[in-house]
């Protein structure tokens, strides 16, 4: 029968010397010292506390267990003669009378170290992450985790939102990603799907009368992984406001987030409202990316026309951009390294030169800034270069000049420490973002960003679209995104309520009104029977806690995160399931994963 635990194993001090007490606990190390005395550290959720074996019994009992076993210990407390300052009960231990056996680890070697876990194969971690997650270092993510949503849904309703849960099992809706789909079993052939945000139930309680919603929503999108993405399933903090727009939006949030920083975040400084508002165009034109890093200080310059005749081929017919940086003593080695990762992360070639201490443009592509006749005081002077700088340059048609020149501000900064101030959230808003975009894989006219948002000039410019009198993607939207730090920490926009705008704006990327009314029933007719101006927004849990931590990996901050193949290590899914299973939802499998 369970004796049950008095104490944890964090919470025992000096002023409990001479109590009798019993923990409860895995057991982390034995160490014996001679004359048959050993140590053992008993260490729980809360802590550690040291626990000392003086008796042949006792010894005995402990050594015939595997680490990792789940005992009870009832003994008296004293004071510790060699104290461990490190730990909370460093001043005391234990000098138990019983022992009991809970739960006995059955295997004599363990995948790897508890207290060492995060240097082991992720593959081993996430495999046996039951383990990973007895690591403190590991479960201090996952309990900030829980503090973090706490003082996020406190800071909400102190803001007057009203927190409402939306359902799990919805309709399939082009939402820019591929849907998870869950078959039918009462209506064969039918499938519902995982929602990819609240974003239709979110806007139907605004027309429902509701006035300001929030809710901590599990979204879930079958996307490939990348180290600030998990591949299946993630949480935000989605929010809504009736008769608002962006700038109500952005009122709330830089009223909840910089606490959050404040209190939770590993850098001391963080952005104070109202945080920077730089437009999309500008964003790409300065920064190379619409998730620019601002803590970084380098700004990318237009170098088209100034290098167009130098006769360097990979400068003819493209566009041309620079990355000045003062003040640099990058190696040439160093510099090489740093074009090969820019071509690891681009696929493109990138180059450079330098101004050196005298003045003169030396290294890389040199020769041909040289050539030319004045040339190197032109761009000496256009691009405002003093001796010491290296320009580093990205070329070809103008969004991967940019893009390239992105990733080359990035790789610089963090090259280059006298341009990053590194220990700080640096937060801003990219606002109007572009309508529509040119797919990647259809190459069709598509939503470049939420298709119920609101196209700046509403009905009267989308018309002008359709007439031929406005290029659609010269049209912007009331679009926006939160940026901390080069990752883009939410997304939001003043949304589209009006039916005969929505129906035009989906017209334009190829769907018909009757496509409409079909995809989205609930929100076309709601919006029919009057729906108030709205706005939201939506700040990523996940990735909120990554910063807060100042992980580089998205998943070290989620208590059960699938591999980079969308794959659960631990539980093996998605696995196979019977064929009555699948008879039982109609569905046949046509080809099996070898």
């Amino acid at each position: 029968m369970l004796t049950p635990r008095t104490h944890t194993c964090g919470q025992l001090r000096l002023a409990d010397a001479g109590k009798t007490v019993t923990l409860c606990g895995w057991l982390e190390n034995l160490r014996e010292v001679g004359g048959g005395v050993a140590f053992l550290v008993l260490r729980d959720f809360y802590g550690t506390t040291q626990v000392v074996l003086e008796t042949p019994q006792l010894l005995a009992q402990v050594k015939a267990l595997n680490k990792e076993s789940t005992i009870a210990v009832t003994g008296r407390v004293r004071e510790r003669t060699n104290k461990n300052p490190k730990i909370p009960t460093g001043d005391i231990e234990i000098a138990p009378t019983e022992i009991e056996v809970l739960g006995r680890c059955q295997y004599n070697e363990l995948p790897f170290e508890i207290n060492f876990s995060r240097d082991a194969d992720e593959a081993q971690r996430l495999k046996y992450r039951y383990l990973d997650l007895r690591n403190p270092a590991v479960k201090k993510n996952i309990v900030l985790r829980g503090q973090v949503v706490s003082a996020l849904r406190r800071a909400m309703e102190e803001q007057g939102f009203l927190e409402v849960a939306t359902p799990i099992l919805t309709a399939s809706s082009p939402e820019g990603a591929r849907d998870f789909l869950v078959p039918s079993r009462k209506h064969p052939g039918r499938f519902y799907a995982l929602p990819q945000a609240p974003q239709q139930f979110k806007q139907l309680l605004m027309a429902s009368g509701f006035d300001r919603y929030f809710q901590i929503a599990p979204c879930f999108r079958d996307e490939d992984a990348r180290g600030d993405r998990s591949p299946a399933d993630f949480y935000q903090l989605d929010m809504e406001m009736a008769f608002a727009g962006q700038e109500e939006v952005f009122q709330v949030l830089e009223q909840v987030l910089p606490p959050v920083f404040e209190k939770f975040g590993i850098y001391q400084k963080v952005s104070a409202p109202p945080f920077r508002r730089v437009p999309f165009l500008r964003a790409m034109e300065d920064y190379g990316s619409d998730k620019p890093d601002l803590r970084i200080d380098l700004v990318v310059k237009e170098a088209t026309e100034l290098l167009s005749g130098c006769g360097f081929g990979p400068f003819e017919n493209a566009v041309v951009k620079a990355v000045p940086v003062s003040g640099c003593t990058l190696t040439r080695k160093a510099i090489d390294k740093l074009c090969a990762q820019a071509e690891v992360q681009t696929a493109q070639k990138t180059y450079w030169f330098k101004v050196d201490e005298k003045g003169e443009i030396a290294g890389g592509i040199a020769k041909f800034i040289n050539g030319p006749e004045g040339l190197a005081q032109k761009v000496k002077g256009a691009l405002g270069l003093e001796p010491n700088t290296l320009v580093m340059l990205a070329a070809g048609k103008k969004p991967v000049a940019q893009k390239t020149a992105g990733v080359l501000r990035k790789l610089l900064g963090a090259a280059c420490p006298e341009h990053m101030d590194e220990k700080r959230y640096e937060l801003c808003w990219i606002v109007d973002f572009p309508m529509y975009e040119i797919g990647e894989e259809s190459g069709k006219l598509e939503f470049g960003h939420n298709p119920f948002s609101m196209p700046y000039g509403g009905r009267e410019a989308l018309l002008k679209a359709e007439r031929g009198e406005l290029d659609p993607l010269e049209l912007r939207a009331h679009q926006y995104d939160l940026v901390c730090n080069g990752y883009e920490l939410a997304s939001g926009a003043e949304r589209n309520y009006d039916p005969e705008i929505m129906v035009k704006a989906f017209q334009l990327a190829g769907l018909s009104e009757k496509d409409v009314r079909d995809k989205f029933p609930a929100m076309y007719h709601a919006f029919c029977y009057g729906a108030p101006p709205h706005a939201g927004a939506a700040p990523g849990v996940d990735r909120l806690i990554m910063l807060l931590t100042g992980e580089s990996y998205i998943r070290e901050v989620i208590a059960f995160p699938m591999n980079q193949s969308a794959q659960d290590a631990m539980t093996g899914a998605p696995g196979k399931v019977a064929k009555a299973q699948l008879d039982e939802l109609h569905i046949a499998v046509t080809q099996e994963e070898e």
